[in-house]
């Protein structure tokens, strides 16, 4: 992990990572429009680690998904290393902000299929795909499997290992480990924090496990109702909530771990 001036130097940036901006989210279903996210406010800085909790439905997922284009904002900005996610070159915005997803979606093929899909949509070739399979992880073998028969640890990990292809300076995670057994999840977090560690990736973090959102985040963030009830240091968050929502939110969650 990395040490108390590090971690304290993660604090010091100019311009944020990521910035939400009186951020607003509509969508549209058969009988009516629903408000998703209600004026979103908030900043992520270079390096850290931002884990996103709240209820179902509340919007976490929304919140990642406008990050790299996959949802637009009906209002407000989202910024990325301080410009607008409309200015940018879908592209190279996508290059820059990976995603990784519970379900680890893979196409139909080899894991080295898989994994040298983001070089082959850029017209690349892959050099030495076994260095990621390493970084991540996984044995060189497993590259002529079929990816969908690789267990769900395993696929989580090539998931990442086809993240990093691009060499993301931002990851979103959306309940990366929520489906994998202890084990797998605990081998799925510690290669994020290395990540993390390594490369001052800067992570947003959804996740339902509140042990998980204290271990690995700098920063936590309640969403409910569409809406950032808090924005704290993780210690702070924990320990000394400032809204009394907070409070109740953790008590109601404990009261069934």
């Amino acid at each position: 992990m990395s040490n108390p001036e590090q971690k304290e130097d993660k604090w010091n940036q100019e311009i944020p990572e990521v910035e939400f901006i009186n951020v607003h989210k509509t969508f549209v279903n058969q009988t009516e429009n629903v408000s998703v996210l209600k004026g979103i406010d908030g900043k992520v800085e270079k390096g850290t680690i931002t884990t996103i909790i709240g209820p179902s439905g509340s919007g976490k997922s929304t919140i990642l998904s406008l990050c790299n284009l996959l949802q637009t904002p009906d209002k407000g900005e989202v910024r990325i290393q301080g410009k607008a996610v409309q200015e940018w070159d879908i592209q190279e915005l996508r290059r820059r902000v990976g995603i990784a997803f519970q379900a680890a979606p893979m196409i139909n093929g080899s894991a080295l299929e898989n994994l040298t899909l983001p070089a082959r949509l850029q017209g690349k070739t892959l050099e030495d795909p076994n260095t990621y399979m390493e970084y991540v992880g996984l044995t060189e073998d497993l590259l002529t499997r079929e990816a969908k028969e690789l267990s769900g640890g395993q696929r989580q990990r090539l998931s990442l290992a086809r993240t990093l292809v691009n060499e993301p300076s931002i990851l979103l995670l959306d309940e990366v480990t929520s489906a994998l057994d202890s084990i797998s999840a605990h081998e799925v977090e510690e290669l994020i924090l290395r990540i993390n560690r390594e490369h001052r990736t800067t992570i947003l973090w959804v996740t339902h496990d509140l042990s998980q959102a204290e271990r690995v985040g700098d920063q936590t963030w309640l969403v409910m109702d569409g809406k950032l009830i808090e924005a704290s240091p993780t210690k702070v968050f924990f320990s000394k909530p400032n809204d009394t929502r907070t409070k109740e939110f953790l008590d109601m969650k404990r009261e069934y771990i």
